[in-house]
C-alpha cells in the first residue's frame, strides 16, 4: 500500500471528482508493485491558450526503495489533454509501463535472465549452482 500520497492542484480549482479519479488510478498501480513508498501527483494548467484551449499537465513522482519513477506528461499540442481526465489517464499509463519494465528487470535479475534494451526477455542465463555442500 502506498503510505504517503499527495495530490496537488496548480492553476486550477480543486475538484473532488478529479481527486477521486486520481485515487482510483493509484489503486490500479498497486497491482503492479507494493514497493511504492510515496507518490506525488501534480495537476496543473500552465497556460490558457486562446487558440488551442486549456491543455492540462500531469506530473507523477513515485518514490521506491531502489529508484524513483518520474513522469511529466506535458503535451501542449495534444488536444486530447484539454480534458483533465485524459491527461491523468495518459500519465498513469506511462507510470504503469515504467513499473512493468522495472519489475521485469528486477525479476530477470533475480532469475538470471537477460533482457534486451526494450526490457523484453531475450535469453535465459544458466543458473549457477553454489559450491557449498
Amino acid at each position: 500500500m502506498i503510505s504517503k500520497t499527495q495530490v496537488l492542484f496548480r492553476g486550477i480549482e480543486h475538484s473532488q471528482a478529479v481527486e477521486d479519479a486520481v485515487h482510483k488510478r493509484l489503486e490500479k498501480l498497486e497491482r503492479y508493485t507494493d514497493k511504492i513508498q510515496s507518490l506525488k501527483v501534480i495537476l496543473e494548467a500552465p497556460h490558457n491558450n486562446h487558440y488551442k484551449g486549456r491543455v492540462y499537465h500531469v506530473g507523477i513522482e513515485a518514490m521506491m526503495p531502489s529508484h524513483d519513477i518520474v513522469v511529466a506528461h506535458d503535451h501542449h499540442d495534444k488536444h486530447a489533454h484539454e480534458d483533465i481526465y485524459v491527461a491523468i489517464r495518459d500519465a498513469f499509463n506511462a507510470v504503469e509501463r515504467r513499473l512493468k519494465t522495472v519489475s521485469g528487470k528486477q525479476r530477470a535479475k533475480r532469475h538470471g535472465e537477460r533482457l534486451n534494451e526494450m526490457g523484453v526477455l531475450s535469453e535465459a542465463l544458466p543458473v549457477q549452482e553454489s559450491g557449498a555442500a
